[in-house]
């Protein structure tokens, strides 16, 4: 039986006719690469607009009561030069005029059409069927994916489908309406439809040639990392590695499925390969790459005597959860604890988590530390070296960098720091060139 591939292709690979007519090579240079999942389409340029953007603004104009002609008519006309170039009979007006007739409250169902409308004129291009993800792809109320509806129904509706093209980032919402992903979520459906077909393998096309060890707008030229855990890769993307939406790994990590991050305008390039357990002899660092993001602060409570009130630190994070402020780190000690959070989503709440910091728990003492960021130096190998965190230590200080908080994982696997916003750029080229480079 012949291997099945599922190959996404984001939004710059499919930005237009050009970029389309690469994907349609490459997909059919392999006749495993049967279910395509395809994004809107992206910037054709620096200074142009994501389609998905536009509709977006579409539906913020409808909401005001503005008049939206214009910016349906940009997006008609962006489509309608796609077609034009791959000269396929495709009716681009009845398909904008159906939005314009079905816009509502939600901006769910106009920002799904980018994708929507992309598959159905890629599945043209390549004479393949078109699978609509609403059919298939299911949310619970609360939000989150109805994973056994999902991979039954989705998995049962390929099956009949030797070949299919299929549009990211949507499902059906539990009301029946159009529901999106948060945005990237492309990434998402192309997972769970590997998942639903237990593919042999998840291909996802983008514009550079796999996973960097570090972000190429503060490192120059950051090394591409050739081979990277389920696990890693989720702390990489959590801290802010952009290539691949952070919640795409569940659905094959839990099915085994291996992901292969490649460029779609170098098809040749092996790019990052994303599994369970790297192979046994394959030689890496013991740091796979450096992530990070600015934005957190960190409440500081300190009480004599902490250590020995049964509870909390449980009481503590209780607060911040009624709030609905989750929490990205909790350092401790014999008479302190931090809870790092997101300082915009913490100022939103401050007054009631401090009022109830101060009646629940009676601390000695409460600090706020703005402007923090947090930094992750992140390795499957670290485990088994000694000294890791000195060299985390020693990279910052000889950077002239001051650490403001450091975080151990249990697992070993990562390292994180929280530094000064001013001083992020810094370290993370301080941490790149004596954790990767040098090691």
């Amino acid at each position: 039986m012949s291997k099945i591939i599922v190959a996404k292709f984001g939004g710059s690979s499919l930005a237009d006719a050009s970029q389309i007519r690469k994907a349609a090579e490459i997909i059919k240079s392999n006749p495993e690469r049967r279910y395509i999942v395809v994004s809107a389409p992206g910037k054709r340029s620096v200074d142009d607009i994501k389609i998905t953007d536009m509709l977006y603004t579409l539906h913020k104009k409808f909401m005001s009561h503005e008049d939206f002609s214009e910016t349906l008519a940009n997006i008609r006309e962006r489509y309608a030069e796609i077609v034009r170039e791959l000269n396929i009979d495709f009716d681009v007006s009845s398909e904008i005029h159906e939005i314009a007739e079905n816009l509502s409250d939600s901006p769910d169902y106009p920002a799904s059409r980018g994708e929507y409308i992309n598959a159905k004129i890629i599945a043209k291009f390549l004479g393949f069927p078109f699978v609509d993800a609403k059919d298939g792809i299911f949310f619970n109320e609360n939000g989150t994916l109805n994973e056994s509806e999902t991979f039954y129904t989705f998995g049962e509706i390929l099956k009949g489908c030797e070949y299919a093209v299929i549009p990211g980032f949507y499902g059906t919402g539990h009301d029946g309406r159009i529901k999106t992903f948060s945005r990237g979520g492309s990434d998402v459906t192309g997972s769970i439809a590997a998942r639903s077909v237990n593919a042999d393998l998840y291909e996802n096309w983008t514009d550079v040639s796999g996973m960097l060890s570090a972000d190429p707008r503060i490192v120059k030229a950051p090394r591409v990392i050739d081979c990277i855990t389920y696990t890693e890769l989720r702390e990489l993307s959590y801290m802010g590695a952009s290539v691949l939406h952070e919640d795409a790994v569940f659905p094959v990590r839990k099915a085994g499925i291996p992901i292969n991050i490649r460029n779609t305008n170098r098809p040749g390039d092996n790019g990052t390969y994303i599994s369970a357990d790297i192979s046994a002899g394959v030689k890496r660092s013991a740091v796979t790459g450096i992530a990070g993001r600015k934005g957190f602060c960190s409440i500081r409570v300190e009480k004599s005597m902490m250590n020995g009130e049964t509870g909390f630190g449980a009481k503590l994070l209780y607060i911040f959860a009624k709030n609905n402020v989750p929490f990205e780190h909790c350092p401790t000690g014999i008479d302190t604890i931090s809870v790092v959070v997101n300082y915009q989503t913490f100022e939103a709440h401050r007054e009631s988590i401090l009022r109830e910091i101060k009646n629940t728990l009676d601390p000695d003492y409460i600090t706020i530390e703005k402007n923090l960021a947090c930094i992750a130096v992140v390795g499957q190998g670290m485990a088994g070296v000694r000294g890791m965190a000195a060299r985390v230590f020693t990279a910052l200080s000889g950077a002239g960098v001051n650490v403001r908080m450091i975080d151990q994982g249990s697992d070993e696997l990562n390292i994180i720091v929280g530094v000064d916003e001013s001083d992020y750029e810094t370290s993370i080229n301080a941490l790149y060139n004596n954790m990767i480079i040098q090691h």
